[in-house]
């Protein structure tokens, strides 16, 4: 328990897996072997950098092996430690069970700020990091899958393979070690934006719903929301990006590490990010206005927030003066259990991280899927698909002039209807398709049962009920 009377970031995924328990026919024994952290590993090792010997920590946490290879991202983070680890490795348990991807639950972090170090430091500090999780089995394909997470991404994922295959030679999935790498290097079209677009797709499942738009005060679709982000990191700027040009959503407010920028009518998120990419923050962007105190702003009034970088930014001291009706966590864990509490009793509908997040490891899975099938989506099927459309379009044609119809296609739908997916069609495609049908699975627990109240409880008990048919199904 931190000083603040906020149970740590671990204690409250504990917390909130007890109270979904409490509402389950589960063995004690059971309960808790799904709960605790199986194992923590913890790495120090030094590397010779600016002429003398830097010693870094790591940490990789593996919390089930219901199912392997297990799964998680490796974060870069001065504030990397084992509680994080293990609070992010238990939520990737829950969260590939929730999403069904046949994945245990990891996660690792390396104590660094990688905004300290050269590239060719990074790329030393990463190779050897990776070395000695490599040795141990700890990355490997069939039993451990990284991937990026806060500071890290396609650049540390590919060094990460590459290291690996340089220690297993013989290993023909040797690229299916890791996810997130980049397109030419093993990776997936759509992996970078996965987690931002699988916050879209939660929301517009959501908003698919009257019935649970309604539980908000809100009423109709994304169109004209206002939305407040925090964070506009990878997970941010996607969700933003997507929500504000495709689905008319206003983006009223962005929160960063120098404060937050405002502006009702919406804000350019492309021209915002260049902004951040060319001074380092927010502050002295022209088209908005500066608020110094940005979680001042998490306070602001809006329809939807969306915290998408930290845990534990909304706490026991703000989460009354919270005033968005619903909250999407698109960060892990940015919501303390004391707080949870506080906003279900305001009535405050929350779209937990669990779920909210889970696109990154979805579109992982299709990257590991792709790397050990050795072919990428699309590239048997593609030009099947245009042919067949084809007929079916020269057949419509022609009944059409022999009949003296006189109607033709248009050529923008006759060029969209013979476009056979290719990759990024198809991962869009898995993605949608995984984040309703999960989200159809927790909106059952959430209106079938008397004792749930909100979207967290259905989330883990959906998760829960899954991996323990699982540890069943292996005698215990």
């Amino acid at each position: 328990m931190l000083a603040t009377g906020e149970p740590s970031f671990r204690e409250s995924v504990d917390l909130m897996f007890d109270r979904a328990v409490a509402l389950m026919d589960l063995s004690p024994g059971l309960a808790r072997k799904i709960k605790v952290c199986n194992s923590t590993y913890t790495v120090r090792f030094g590397v010779r950098l600016r002429g003398k010997i830097e010693t870094f920590t790591g940490y990789r946490s593996v919390h089930s092996e219901h199912m392997e290879p297990v799964k998680g991202g490796i974060r870069y983070s001065l504030g990397v430690n084992q509680d994080e680890v293990e609070a992010l490795a238990a939520l990737m348990t829950y969260k590939c069970a929730l999403v069904e991807t046949p994945f245990g639950g990891s996660k690792g972090g390396l104590c660094i700020d990688p905004r300290a170090w050269d590239e060719h430091e990074l790329e030393q500090i990463t190779r050897r990091f990776a070395y000695e999780l490599i040795k141990r089995d700890l990355i490997h394909p069939a039993q451990n899958v990284p991937a990026p997470d806060m500071g890290t991404g396609e650049r540390e994922m590919a060094w990460i393979a590459d290291q690996y295959a340089r220690m297993n030679t013989t290993d023909i999935n040797a690229k299916a070690c890791v996810t997130g790498k980049p397109p030419h290097a093993g990776g997936i079209q759509g992996r970078v934006e996965a987690t931002g677009r699988g916050v879209q797709y939660a929301l517009r499942e959501f908003f698919r719903h009257p019935e649970d738009v309604a539980k908000t005060g809100l009423a109709g679709g994304l169109d004209g929301k206002r939305v407040i982000v925090q964070g506009l990191g990878n997970v941010g700027y996607h969700a933003a990006k997507f929500l504000s040009q495709e689905d008319g959503a206003r983006i009223i407010a962005v929160i960063e590490r120098d404060g937050a920028v405002l502006n009702e009518a919406g804000l350019n998120i492309d021209d915002l990010r260049a902004h951040i990419a060319a001074t380092g923050g927010v502050a002295g962007y022209p088209h908005a206005q500066h608020v110094t105190d940005g979680a001042a702003v998490l306070e602001q009034p809006c329809d939807i927030l969306i915290p998408a970088a930290l845990e534990g930014v909304i706490h026991l001291g703000n989460a009354a003066r919270i005033q968005a009706p619903l909250i999407l966590e698109a960060a892990n864990g940015p919501i303390t259990f004391g707080a949870d509490e506080i906003l279900r009793e305001k009535g405050c509908v929350i779209i937990p991280d669990m779920y909210a997040n889970a696109g990154g490891v979805t579109v992982s899975y299709f990257e590991w899927v792709k790397n050990l099938s050795h072919i990428r989506f699309g590239r048997m099927q593609r030009r099947a698909e245009e042919a067949r459309s084809r007929l079916l379009v020269e057949e419509l044609e022609r009944l059409s002039s022999d009949q003296g119809l006189g109607w033709t296609m248009a050529e923008d739908f006759k060029d969209r209807f013979l476009t056979g997916s290719d990759e990024l069609a198809l991962v869009r495609s898995g993605l949608d398709d995984t984040m309703r049908t999960a989200y159809q699975s927790m909106r059952e627990v959430w209106h079938g049962r008397n004792d749930v109240q909100d979207l967290r409880t259905a989330a883990y008990l959906v998760s829960i009920d899954r991996v323990s048919k699982t540890y069943r199904s292996k005698g215990l």
